[in-house]
């Protein structure tokens, strides 16, 4: 008799192995029903976060994950530390509709209340967007080098991802529309893009939206918007505002620096948010994360205080790699709090990636998005920003 418990059953498996191996021999056909799960599943590359140690686990300056340098605002902390403190904390479950949240999104913004919707980060609501719209046989679109999460969302549903030629890493619209075919149910465009950090202009994305179809969801993923000037706005949530079509997604991950708490929202017409609604999950985001976010829409000075320090030493940086040209770094041009260089000279990404986390400092590679000769790294605090730019010129001329 197989004895009880976990040995039991690791003996059983272990009989039951050995029946395979001897019916494999004997040229007998295993008849064993096998679970596996659905061909598309099998398909999906699972999402690389950004590293923040080196392969042998020491700690380094992490510069791989476009995270604020300047952590969080004291408002916001403030307010996560009090909802922690209350008494049923961990007790209760947090507000379903995250109805507080969505109303100081709205009033913020001058939306409607009840068509913003809140998520597990934006990820979890782009991933909404391709499961309310697309299935198996269905085209999802995004242009070439756009997030992540795009193909793993569109593979997850069953959808055939389609890639769009990029222009020198930046979006070309044309590409776009001429990829889109009578399959194309969504269309992602993170706009400022991630991992280039190039953005499209508010007359680009108005003519991008006015050659889709209607029957199109036409997502724009703008989870580095906190980082624009008023005049770069792309014009999205004013679409989204009027047209029946469009969603945008915002995070708190970035900007606000809330990453740790997971919380993102987004906005389109009534009957796209009520068809998203019905596969949200419940409880989606934490209390203490709805109350730092709700005091984080009010923290104007944090965000102009890190939108200032990040133009200052995103320029910095660029303009000290560029004067590596002659190594054959080319820098790209980014709206976001990242820069994404290409190296194209006798000296590799790869090579330096190494090199800098050797120095201290861990930026991403992203062989596994394409661009294998490319570095993105995150604009730290002052003394990290230069001490990065110190480390890539040692590398390169080492």
């Amino acid at each position: 008799m197989v004895r009880a418990g976990l040995s039991g059953w690791a003996g059983a498996v272990n009989v039951l192995d050995s029946a395979r191996a001897r019916a494999k021999r004997r040229g007998m056909t295993d008849t064993t029903p096998t679970l596996t799960p659905k061909p598309w599943i099998s398909g999906i590359a699972p999402y690389v976060p950004g590293k923040s140690a080196g392969t042998d686990g020491r700690p380094l300056i992490k510069l791989s994950a476009n995270e604020n340098p300047l952590g969080t605002g004291d408002k916001a902390r403030a307010a996560f530390a009090a909802a922690q403190g209350a008494a049923d904390a961990l007790s209760r479950y947090p507000d379903p509709g995250s109805n507080e949240l969505r109303a100081t999104i709205a009033a913020k913004f001058g939306l409607d209340p009840a068509r913003v919707i809140c998520g597990n980060g934006s990820d979890e609501l782009l991933h909404l967007a391709a499961g309310t719209y697309a299935g198996a046989g269905d085209e999802i679109l995004y242009v070439r080098y756009g997030f992540a999460v795009y193909e793993i969302a569109a593979r997850r549903v069953g959808a055939v991802p389609v890639e769009a030629d990029d222009k020198d890493y930046a979006t070309d619209v044309d590409a776009l529309l001429a990829a889109v075919t009578d399959k194309t149910r969504v269309v992602y465009l993170a706009n400022p893009n991630n991992p280039t950090g190039t953005l499209a202009t508010r007359d680009e994305v108005a003519r991008l939206y006015a050659g889709l179809p209607k029957d199109v969801l036409f997502v724009i993923d703008q989870a580095y918007s906190e980082y624009l000037s008023e005049a770069e706005d792309d014009g999205g949530l004013e679409l989204a505002m009027t047209q029946p079509n469009v969603f945008v997604t915002r995070t708190f991950s970035k900007i606000h620096g809330l990453a740790a708490e997971r919380i993102g929202w987004g906005y389109a017409s009534a009957d796209v948010i009520s068809a998203l609604h019905r596969i949200r999950l419940p409880f989606n985001v934490t209390r203490a994360g709805q109350a730092a976010a709700i005091a984080a829409l009010g923290d104007d000075d944090f965000v102009a205080h890190s939108r200032a320090h990040n133009a200052e030493w995103r320029a910095w940086l660029a303009g000290e790699i560029e004067s590596l040209g002659n190594h054959g770094l080319r820098v790209v041009p980014s709206a976001c709090n990242f820069l994404l260089v290409l190296f194209e000279g006798r000296v590799s990404a790869e090579t330096v990636y190494n090199r800098l986390m050797d120095a201290g400092y861990i930026v991403r590679w992203l062989p596994g998005q394409g661009l294998p000769n490319a570095l993105r790294m995150t604009i730290g605090t002052a003394d990290e920003t230069r001490g990065l730019a110190a480390a890539i010129r040692a590398a390169v001329e080492g």
